[in-house]
Formats: C-alpha cells, structure tokens, sequence
C-alpha cells in the first residue's frame, strides 16, 4: 500500500460523549482533554457564500529569491525555515539537501547523505531545523528512522521510530521535543484502534515518547480507496501548527482538537457527517479571526486515475460563519490560487508558495506584478529557482 499523510475523517459525536470516553482513555495516563467553552461546527454539505479577502489585509508577505547557480538549482520543496536558514530538497528522491540563508537567499552548500549505511537517509519525507543547537533531524519512514546531522552535514546520531509506530508527519514542539502523528492506522480500515494515542511528543534525543495524547474514536476510518488489488490514498495531515498551539486530528473522528503548549487539550472544531461519499477534513492555517480548511471526497474513479475532489472553505470568527474564500495577493494582478491550507510551516511563519521563474517571468511581461514581486520578476530568466512567498503571521 502507498505510504500516506493522514486525513481528518467525520465521525458523528456528541460533546458529553467526547469527555466520557476521553476520560476513559485517562487510564493509558495519557493527557484528558479539558471542557471546551465554545465549539465550531461545520457542514461541509451546506451552500456556503463566497468571500474575497487579500491576504496582506491580514498576513505579512516575504518574498525570498532563492540564488541560482551550477550548485543551486532546485524544485524549491521547502522542508524548514528558520531566522538564519531555509532547507529546500528536489520533488524528485534525489537526497539533496540545499542550504539557504534565510535573509538573502543566497546559497550556503547542498548536502547530501542519502545511502544505505548506518548514518544514511533513504528518503527525505521531512526535515526539523533546531537553530540553537545547529542540527537538522531528518525523518525517513522508509526505514521508520530519524537522522540527526548538524548544518555542515556531519552526522550526529539517529534514532528509530518508537516500536509499531510510523511517523510521516513530525513537527518541531520545543527545544526537548517533537509533536508527531503515527501513521500505522492508515493501513487498518474498518478495524478497532489498536492503540491508545497516535498522536505524540517524542524525545530529540533518542524518540521515546514522553507524552502520548489520545483523541477520541473507536474505529478506524483510514484515507484510502480499494478496488480490486489497486490502492489510493488520500493525503493530508493530522497536525496544523499554530502560533504556541496546534490543531489535532484523525481521519477517525470528527472532531478536530486544540493541543496547547500546557499540555492542554480541547475540543476546537466538529464537522458533520457526511456519507456517500464520506468526506475528509483538513486544517490549514489559523489566524486570529479566519480558520483555514478543506474537504475532500473519498471518491476515485480508477478508470480516470482522478479522485479525492476537494473544496476550500473559511470560519470568520468575527463573523461566526463559514464562507468559501477567495484569496488574492496585493502584488498581482491577476487572481492566483493561494495554499493556506497544505503548505503548513511553523508557528511564525504559517505558510509558503512556490511561484515558478517561468510563471513570474510570463506574468512580467503582461504587466500583471506589482511592488516587490514586479521588482524581483524584473531580474528572472525562465530557468531560475523558484521565488518563495512566506505568508507570515503579523506580530
């Protein structure tokens, strides 16, 4: 079966029924989530308006040219950002490792330590950037492993998987720790949990867990469609990280939980059935008035190997109602999709677009930039890396 990013799944659920099994769950000596006080709910079958909102209105933008040259060409796949570095890889599994200053773009070195031996990575799935120490974890679930190098590229040690678990998601939490999703239930449709949390914080140090943290469902709803022999996955996330908190999913439940740096744990979002076809829901970026989400449908047509249809939606807190957005950038012209949803970064940064040379360098000569875009499009050949825009959080 295809390897997957989990997906956040309905699962009809009533509040008293959420405490009474959550506490239940205590006895794992797992953290118990507290009362929430108010909590959002979403039907993803409603007919929800439109409504068009400029993203500099709400967000700061940072457009980071990234230096081209015979040792830095890259597909601009931003792995970490940093206050001093940004680590870029290929789409390809090509094991490379680009090092960027994060203020001027220019490069640093490329790295690369992908093999078979005992302090080698066989496949970049992630990259956790830990600026105080000089380290980079990289995490490889092709070996169920984490390999630690500092930012030279030496390699410092590594550290397995916790026993039956599989990390495809994994976030740094804080100077101790990291926040991860145990992908294994991905591959148990239809079958009861066969473990008390699949969410986690794990040790640095040597991955042991130190605090496993439960979300309530009994049986699992896994993101995939048979037919026959042939598999597909539907891919997203069970962890959205926030500015010192984070949202927490499964495609189990319907409930969609906040995760404080306190350990707390709350219910923050429930979402309606839906059926025929059942219908996943994915977290993306939250501001303080606007909540970012998708849906997709688990639906394919192996015929057309095209499936999973999805849709964007936005809770307006102020508003207290949910609308379709429409995002633009004040420095284009033209309307341009803009991912607040699956290109997720950290807590300062909350997401990242590629924009294409090839796509500036065409937009440039239509006229269609404007302030800084136009100015850095103006100094683009179509084979340039690609330009990063960080949407940023406003202090």
């Amino acid at each position: 079966m295809k390897r997957c990013k989990p997906l956040l799944l309905a699962n009809n659920m009533l509040a008293m029924g959420v405490w009474a099994l959550l506490s239940m769950m205590g006895l794992f000596g797992c953290k118990q989530p507290e009362v929430a006080e108010t909590l959002i709910a979403f039907d993803p079958k409603a007919n929800y308006p439109e409504k068009e909102l400029v993203v500099q209105d709400f967000m700061d933008v940072e457009y980071i040219l990234l230096e081209t040259n015979d040792e830095f060409i890259t597909q601009g796949s931003v792995k970490a950002i940093g206050e001093r570095y940004l680590l870029v890889t290929n789409y390809i599994n090509d094991g490379n490792i680009f090092v960027f200053d994060r203020k001027t773009g220019k490069g640093i070195r490329v790295i690369n330590r992908m093999g078979q031996g005992a302090e080698e990575y066989a496949f970049v799935n992630g990259i956790i950037l830990d600026e105080a120490k000089e380290e980079m974890i990289v995490n490889c679930c092709r070996t169920r492993k984490m390999f630690v190098y500092d930012l030279q590229g030496n390699f410092k040690r590594s550290f397995p998987h916790t026993q039956d678990a599989e990390y495809f998601e994994v976030f740094d939490y804080d100077k101790d720790n990291l926040i991860c999703y145990d992908m294994t239930s991905c591959y148990k449709d239809e079958e009861k949990r066969d473990k008390a949390f699949y969410h986690a914080l794990i040790s640095k140090q040597d991955g042991s867990v130190t605090q496993g943290i439960p979300l309530l469902f009994d049986l699992i709803k896994a993101p995939f469609v048979r037919e026959g022999e042939a598999v597909v996955v539907a891919q997203a996330r069970a962890i959205a990280p926030g500015r010192g908190d984070w949202l927490l999913a499964d495609t189990s439940t319907d409930t969609v939980y906040r995760y404080t740096s306190t350990n707390k744990l709350t219910p923050f979002l429930v979402k309606k059935p839906a059926e025929n076809p059942e219908m996943f829901l994915v977290m993306g970026v939250c501001t303080d008035r606007f909540y970012f989400m998708k849906t997709i449908e688990k639906k394919f047509n192996f015929e057309k190997m095209r499936g999973f249809p999805s849709s964007e939606w936005m809770y307006d807190k102020q508003e207290k109602a949910f609308f379709k957005p429409v995002l633009l950038n004040a420095d284009q012209t033209t309307r341009q999709w803009i991912d607040m949803v699956d290109r997720l970064v950290d807590g300062k940064v909350a997401a990242y677009q590629e924009l294409t040379a090839e796509s500036l360098v065409e937009a440039y000569q239509k006229n269609e930039l404007k302030g800084e875009l136009k100015e850095i499009a103006a100094g683009l050949d179509e084979e340039s890396n690609p330009v990063l825009m960080l949407v940023k959080h406003r202090k």
